[in-house]
């Protein structure tokens, strides 16, 4: 797949901005907070309905603008294909694709398929358990665009479930006993649909990490000179032995019935896979725990190599590779194994400060833009 264009319109500090992509390879050059990151954004964003810098749609419109556009043509090997994003202030996005609005966003994902890859990402080794999640549940919606429903109606489960626990817990107090059957009655109706739609969260991660992990553990192995051996776990929060829906469901109710007055106490859902965690260890070392940034850096970058293959085996097309100003943060071997496995395979978006991270066949091969402050200006490579 190929991003043909991208316009911007009152999206983070672009007021207006149209950019066509002619080269597989397109450097965005210029100083800090100038909007480089932004135009990454705006593409990830028509990837995954997700940004991995805002939680908040508001944060993303312009100042003193009641809502922000992203339109993209891609050219696919179906075709050339429009998709447009609308997000406005008040949280209510639209979405269109080839001028038809759709009804719900899920229909949007798969149009275009896009690989980030920043220095924000350092915080999948070290930082906790959420980032991790997050991270596989991005890559997963790219592989299954459907998983993007079964989240949000899991996420939709909990966060009443807990509204219940927390009104029980307070309830309780002042009904005694009569308050406690009340809230077990109301909370069965809860566990069944938090249980039904939680293990199917669980077993597609659980199938993803399975086809990812090889891939990774290889490119770790090519980066680090076959010095060191990664393995990627995934750490469920209720036991999966077997990939059988019906043993997940019954392990996730007798976990639920343990947890049961610690949940009540505590007024929150303690059992579930919005406590799964995702566990890299590098020669039997936890990576969190292995001192040197360097590996950690390695490992990062095998998992990003890791999720452009298999979003290519899955989808059938290579992805973008968006590169946020990370080169800067590589020596010059990983550079090499990120560049070398770039080629002219993935069409490919670099942030960067400075061209002198580039040799002289990478910029001749290059779209290179300068970018000031929200607007994009061709440059030469001399």
């Amino acid at each position: 797949m190929y991003l043909k264009t991208l316009h911007l319109r009152q999206f983070r500090n672009y007021q207006e901005t149209m950019v066509e992509l002619s080269a597989p390879k397109t450097i965005l050059v210029g100083n800090n907070a100038q909007g480089k990151s932004n135009l990454l954004e705006a593409v990830e964003l028509l990837a995954t309905l997700r940004s991995h810098r805002a939680s908040r749609d508001r944060d993303l419109i312009q100042e003193g603008s009641a809502e922000g556009k992203i339109i993209a043509t891609v050219e696919r090997q179906s075709g050339l294909v429009d998709l447009a994003l609308t997000l406005r202030r008040n949280g209510r996005r639209t979405v269109t694709l080839n001028h038809q609005s759709l009804r719900r966003q899920m229909e949007f994902l798969g149009t275009l398929n896009a690989v980030q890859f920043s220095s924000l990402d350092l915080d999948l080794v070290r930082g906790g358990p959420e980032q991790r999640r997050n991270w596989l549940d991005t890559l997963l919606i790219q592989l299954e665009p459907f998983y993007a429903h079964i989240l949000q109606q899991y996420n939709k489960i909990l966060r009443q479930r807990n509204a219940l626990l927390k009104q029980g817990s307070r309830g309780a107090e002042e009904q005694g006993s009569r308050g406690d059957s009340i809230l077990e009655s109301q909370l069965a109706l809860w566990d069944a649909q938090l249980v039904t739609a939680g293990t199917r969260v669980i077993r597609r991660r659980s199938r993803a990490l399975q086809r990812l992990a090889p891939l990774a553990e290889f490119w770790h192995r090519a980066i680090s000179g076959s010095k060191e051996v990664l393995e990627i776990k995934y750490a469920p929060n209720v036991a999966l032995e077997h990939d059988d829906p019906e043993l997940i469901k019954l392990a996730f109710f007798q976990k639920i019935q343990q947890r049961a007055n610690l949940e009540q106490h505590h007024g929150t859902t303690l059992v579930g896979p919005h406590r799964d965690e995702v566990e890299f260890t590098i020669n039997q070392t936890p990576a969190r725990a292995y001192g040197s940034q360097g590996q950690q850096r390695t490992l990062v970058l095998a998992l990003k190599l890791a999720e452009l293959k298999l979003i290519e085996e899955v989808v059938g097309e290579p992805p973008l590779l968006l590169l946020d100003d990370v080169l800067a943060e590589l020596d010059p071997n990983r550079q090499n194994q990120l560049l070398e496995a770039i080629q002219e395979r993935f069409q490919t978006l670099i942030t960067t400060t400075h061209l002198s991270a580039f040799d002289r066949s990478w910029l001749n091969s290059s779209q290179i833009l300068c970018v000031q402050a929200g607007h994009l200006y061709p440059q030469s490579p001399a």
